[in-house]
């Protein structure tokens, strides 16, 4: 048979293949997460080189009260949410369920979609839960998400980023066929907790270099009580990424 009479994958093939390949990496880093203090401190370290963050504009006249205003409208659209099984009734997803986590993203596959686009305060691309002793959650907080390519001037115009800090998982290198082990402990290579950071030493180490995982996501808590944790990365600093961020704005991607 000639070459050429071989199908060819179509773009959107492609792109289910690829959103698979890192989601099936994330489980291992998630479980990577979850290991007992002490066994993943090295990691953790090198999560720094996987991180892109916003970097922290002066605040111009109106910031604040436009900020106000979406925190009112998050607070609006997770009202009806209180009760997870209503978000799992309408079309949000558990993102990892089975993987132990400090807080669990409940995801809406159609709001993210539609959030490369437009912006709808009312419509956030994921609910933030706490996971009870009983196995049920409590509703802690709203991500919104834009496309990867967008420009910090467009994430501005949505929330202001004299406020609210956006960040990007960057720097992902997939491990090669049968070296699973090295996503995990003080001396992981691979993943956003290995020391791999870069497209020339992954390919060297024979992974596949992955630039972002996912696009653009803020955090936003409509409950806090302080403001200063309202737009934090995490409600307590220790969930969706684990990590001190102080020393990363504006970290340089590759």
């Amino acid at each position: 048979m000639s070459p050429n009479t071989f199908p060819h994958p179509s773009p959107r093939s492609l792109r289910a293949t690829a959103f698979l390949t890192v989601t099936a990496s994330l489980v291992v880093v998630a479980a990577a997460l979850a290991l007992p203090a002490g066994q993943n401190s090295g990691g953790m370290a090198h999560m720094m080189g996987h991180m892109y963050m916003t970097t922290l504009r002066p605040p111009q006249p109106g910031d604040r009260q436009k900020a106000d205003t979406v925190v009112a409208a998050a607070k609006t659209a997770m009202e009806p949410y209180k009760d997870y099984h209503r978000a799992l009734a309408d079309g949000y997803h558990i993102f990892l369920p089975n993987i132990p986590q400090p807080q669990y993203h409940f995801t809406n596959y159609a709001n993210t979609r539609d959030a490369a686009q437009t912006f709808d305060p009312l419509k956030p691309g994921s609910l933030l839960y706490k996971k009870n002793a009983d196995g049920g959650y409590t509703l802690v907080g709203a991500m919104y998400t834009d496309r990867v390519t967008a420009t910090e001037d467009e994430l501005n115009e949505r929330i202001p980023l004299s406020i609210a800090r956006w960040h990007q998982h960057v720097n992902f290198c997939k491990a090669p066929f049968g070296q699973g082990a090295a996503y995990f402990g003080p001396n992981a290579k691979f993943g956003l907790m290995g020391s791999i950071n870069t497209r020339e030493d992954c390919q060297a180490a024979g992974g596949v270099f992955i630039p972002h995982v996912f696009g653009w996501m803020v955090h936003v808590y409509p409950y806090e009580t302080d403001p200063t944790k309202v737009w934090a990365i995490d409600d307590d600093d220790k969930g969706h990424d684990n990590m001190d961020h102080s020393a990363m704005p504006g970290m340089k991607m590759n």
